[in-house]
């Protein structure tokens, strides 16, 4: 009996190649024979039997047996006693003789932890009203646009219980918000304060609330602790219907290691390597999906796919790339290494494979954006793959990120000391299409919060976070902040409680908060900051050199040639006054944005008149202006297009 089951389907996940098997394989509900039932179809060649255990049957299981219907490894069932929407597993018997219970690799929907069992699907009722935002997704350039990311925990970003949960098997499905919650309160939040769009921490169904999601036990189910699939749907289209794009976080490089889900699935190892040496991620306790496996590389690209085109997801953030692309990414030097055939330690399945999957996102919707989150100096990462690269569209800068975070934690009076630190991004920063991330990973582990690690007393910590966040929104690239940065967060984030919603009462919070907002606007607002992200003529160097005053200038011009702003960053809590500044054009310069503002918490020290050019050269300009440069901030000018007399400029 085939149960509709197609030839071609099965032919082509064997070879790698089915990029919809969510279709076939897993539990659907069909008519054969004029019955109404559920098909199941399982792979598992390692197997002796399986039968479909549940509530419905009391898990025992001997009247719902599959048959193997390929040598391959196809498994295959249909029943009419089974109801939707209740729990079910596949019983595997091994052939040496272990009994396995298994969740179902393909299922939809999970039950909601501690309990692990998948859920026969029900049918969606959801109406799609999104259709105007994907129609005019596929109209824009995204390297030509502003992308301003808000990175989410949704488990932790408000909570209905806020006290710390020591237990966290005791915090159930009523301490979460649901995704229909979310939508009233988190899409109309991260719309204020001016991002383009949500990015949301693993969506994926998963055992741990503590893993963050990186540990996937149901890659095809949205995680059931905020509600279900239709729920999950409704809060993309609210974004999608109020202008904010969802980008999800996506974990192919491993899966966690619990016995009812993917680990020895058959009994052997199946979606993992078989070799334990390239298997085992020490790092994080979990395995390594085996790339060059085709059934494997059906199922991981299908599941990218089905995220896309199911949940009508934006954009895909690639997690962990450098533990995909490397053979011995956690081992020390000392360690027993593992080598490719070439004797070097890539992994060059999972670069095949990597290339593979952004061939077929960009083949199906080339508007879906794939980020990778490389670590790597690896290059041509945003390459596209007839040219030898990775293919993806952009590539999270974790140099610049590092190289900030530590020049930022200095005190300003050893910065000078460490200059390159602050520029040396500029060296590279047309090598790939970057993205600039202060993500949760740089807020967590004992990382300290960013407001922490800034130095000072408490006024230069806020400054200096200020000054960070301007000079992120200038630098380019597109940008991401995760949640709680808005508010100047003095501890880590903790994941088990929400985000400290109570500093808001208090003047300089609230004046962060205020800034981010303003400063997103400020970005969406001037094309100079994101149309040429990606090509030279967006950027030109004013003076990188002051070292000693910790004073960097530069300029960012848009496609237009009235865009153009002067940019300058002082990284010391001294104000210069008079402080001359080369300029492209002749003119009278204006300052549109300031961190140093007394709205957002700063002293004030504004540029507040207009600002003509004195025409003596300076910074290998033919002219300049003089200006005031507030203590740690960001000011930003642009010149009026209309010229007026320094006597009116004076007045």
């Amino acid at each position: 009996m085939d149960y509709y089951l197609s030839e071609a389907d099965i032919y082509l996940f064997h070879q790698g190649t089915n990029y919809k098997s969510q279709k076939f394989l897993g539990c659907h509900a069909i008519e054969w024979e004029g019955t109404s039932g559920f098909r199941f179809v399982v792979w598992a060649p390692n197997a002796e039997a399986i039968q479909v255990v549940g509530d419905f049957n009391e898990w025992e299981g001997k009247k719902h047996g599959l048959q193997r219907i390929t040598e391959a490894g196809l498994w295959v069932g249909f029943f009419t006693d089974i109801s939707d929407s209740i729990a079910y597993k596949y019983e595997i018997h091994a052939r040496d003789g272990t009994l396995l219970m298994k969740a179902d690799p393909y299922a939809f929907a999970s039950e909601i932890r501690p309990a692990t069992a998948s859920l026969t699907p029900t049918d969606s009722n959801f109406v799609w009203m999104d259709q105007e935002w994907k129609a005019a997704r596929k109209t824009i350039d995204p390297f030509t646009t502003p992308i301003s990311i808000y990175e989410v925990h949704l488990g932790s970003w408000k909570t209905k219980r806020n006290e710390k949960l020591e237990d966290w098997e005791t915090k159930d499905a009523n301490d979460f918000y649901t995704y229909r919650e979310l939508a009233k309160t988190l899409i109309p939040y991260v719309k204020s304060l001016g991002y383009t769009h949500i990015e949301l921490m693993p969506l994926a169904e998963h055992p741990f609330d503590p893993s963050w999601g990186y540990q996937i036990t149901g890659y095809f189910s949205v995680t059931s602790r905020y509600g279900s699939p239709d729920d999950f749907k409704y809060f993309v289209d609210q974004c999608h219907q109020q202008g904010l794009g969802v980008i999800m976080d996506w974990v192919p490089g491993h899966f966690c290691k619990d016995e009812f889900a993917l680990r020895q699935f058959d009994g052997q190892a199946l979606y993992e390597y078989s070799d334990p040496r390239k298997a085992e991620k020490r790092l994080w306790g979990t395995l390594t999906f085996d790339f060059g496996r085709p059934e494997v590389q059906s199922f991981l690209i299908s599941n990218a796919l089905f995220w896309a085109e199911e949940y009508h997801i934006d954009g895909i953030r690639v997690d962990a790339v450098a533990s995909m692309l490397y053979l011995n990414f956690d081992k020390a030097d000392g360690e027993d290494k593992i080598y490719n055939t070439y004797g070097e330690e890539e992994n060059l399945e999972a670069f095949a494979f990597i290339r593979k999957l952004n061939e077929v996102v960009d083949t199906y919707d080339p508007s879906v954006l794939m980020m990778a989150e490389d670590s790597t100096d690896l290059p041509l990462v945003t390459a596209p793959t007839h040219s030898g690269g990775l293919g993806f569209d952009f590539k999270w800068n974790m140099g610049w990120m590092n190289d900030m975070l530590k020049y930022m934690e200095l005190d300003p009076i050893s910065r000078k000391w460490h200059h390159n630190l602050l520029t040396f991004s500029f060296m590279y920063i047309h090598s790939e299409k970057f993205l600039l991330p202060l993500s949760h990973d740089e807020v967590v582990h004992g990382k300290k919060s960013l407001l922490n690690k800034m130095p000072g007393d408490q006024w230069q910590k806020f400054a200096n976070l200020r000054l960070l966040y301007g000079y992120m929104m200038t630098h380019p690239g597109k940008k991401l902040l995760f949640m709680g940065g808005e508010l100047g967060q003095y501890a880590e984030w903790k994941d088990q409680e929400e985000i400290d919603w109570h500093l808001l009462e208090y003047p300089l919070h609230r004046g962060i908060n205020t800034y981010v907002e303003v400063l997103n606007h400020f970005y969406q607002a001037y094309p100079e900051l994101y149309e040429l992200d990606h090509n030279p003529e967006g950027f030109k160097w004013i003076d990188p050199n002051n070292m000693e005053q910790s004073i960097i200038a530069f300029e960012r011009r848009g496609s237009s040639v009235e865009d153009s702003l002067i940019i300058v960053c002082n990284f010391t809590p001294i104000v210069y006054y008079d402080y001359k500044i080369g300029v492209p054009e002749p003119g009278t310069y204006k300052e549109v944005f300031n961190s140093d503002a007394a709205d957002f918490g700063g002293s004030n020290q504004l540029n507040e008149k207009q600002h003509f050019t004195f025409p003596d050269k300076w910074h290998h300009a033919d002219q300049h202006i003089k200006i005031k440069v507030p203590p740690l901030a960001i000011t930003i000018f642009k010149r009026e297009k209309s010229i007026i007399s320094k006597e009116d400029a004076i007045k």
